[in-house]
């Protein structure tokens, strides 16, 4: 009887799986709708006092999307007094939604990543995740991947799914 032959553990495919990236820390949402009169009119010394009272210690180490859950008109400068606040407790502080938040995340996170690493080399990105990497994550990568790299597949390697390679 043969011994069973792990080919795909012999080969020199590269794996890259996102999730391996994703950054520890809580996500957190801040709803400015109850710091507004009626939840609709900012009123701007009002405003002001609950932002200067609020804890923003309660933020630190936390990723944290700003936004109004409101039809209220907000003035770009009331995110930015929030965000005066945030500076030096949150990691990342975003003006919209957790999908948006995700795509900053990861942005930050695919920019610093040396690819060169990855030069003329056959690369898979697992595609399955239990965290919740945004699509947009995939594409940021392979812009950066393909200028370098022999191939790219996405998948697994035993059911990896051609997207690039190199002529």
């Amino acid at each position: 009887m043969k011994p069973i032959i792990n080919r795909v553990a012999k080969s020199s495919l590269v794996n890259i799986d996102l999730e391996d990236f994703y950054p520890k820390g809580k996500r957190v949402s801040i709803d400015i709708a109850s710091w507004l009169y009626k939840g609709q009119i900012l009123k701007e010394k009002q405003f002001r006092t609950l932002v200067s009272e609020h804890n923003w210690a309660a933020y630190n180490n936390n990723y944290v999307v700003l936004y109004c859950s409101t039809q209220a008109i907000i003035p770009s400068w009331a995110y930015l007094l929030i965000t005066s606040q945030l500076v030096g407790y949150a990691k990342l502080i975003v003006v919209g939604n957790l999908e948006l938040l995700e795509v900053t995340i990861f942005t930050e996170i695919i920019n610093k990543i040396d690819f060169n690493i990855y030069k003329n080399k056959s690369v898979i990105i697992k595609g399955c995740a239990k965290k919740p990497i945004p699509s947009s994550a995939f594409t940021m990568l392979i812009n950066k991947l393909q200028p370098v790299v022999k191939s790219l597949m996405y998948g697994e390697a035993c059911s990896a799914v051609p997207i690039f390679k190199k002529k």
